[in-house]
C-alpha cells in the first residue's frame, strides 16, 4: 500500500513563504510525475505545480514566478516553495504521485490527505 505523507501547511500572511513536502511510501515499481494541487471552498481540484522524473516543470498561470516545485525520485520526495503568497492562494494543498505499483499494472494516482494553506493577514 503507497502512502503519500504531507506536511508544511499553515497561516502566513500575504508576502509571506511557506513550503510544502510530501513523502511517499511502501511499495513502488516507478514513478513518473510527482506534483502539488489545491482545491479552495467551493471550487475544483486543480493543478498547482507538477515535475516529471526527467525534471521537466509545469504550473499553473496565476503561481508561475512565485512557486517552485522540487522532486527526489529516489528519495521519493516532492516540496513546494511558495513565496509571495496571496489570500487567493488560500486552499488545501495536496500532493500526487502518478505511479506503477509493478510491471503489470497501468500506472494510478495516489494522492496525499491535504493541508491546509491559508493567507490572511
Amino acid at each position: 500500500q503507497v502512502q503519500l505523507v504531507e506536511s508544511g501547511g499553515g497561516l502566513v500572511q500575504p508576502g509571506g513563504s511557506l513550503r510544502l513536502s510530501c513523502a511517499a511510501s511502501g511499495s513502488i515499481f516507478t514513478i513518473s510525475t510527482m506534483g502539488w494541487y489545491r482545491q479552495a471552498p467551493g471550487k475544483e481540484r486543480e493543478l498547482v505545480a507538477r515535475i516529471t522524473v526527467s525534471g521537466s516543470t509545469n504550473y499553473a498561470d496565476s503561481v508561475k514566478g512565485r512557486f517552485t516545485i522540487s522532486g527526489d525520485n529516489a528519495k521519493r520526495t516532492v516540496a513546494l516553495q511558495m513565496n509571495n503568497l496571496k489570500p487567493e492562494d488560500t486552499a488545501v494543498y495536496y500532493c500526487n504521485f502518478n505511479l506503477r505499483l509493478n510491471y503489470m499494472v497501468p500506472n494510478n494516482d495516489y494522492w496525499g490527505q491535504g493541508t491546509q494553506v491559508t493567507v490572511s493577514s
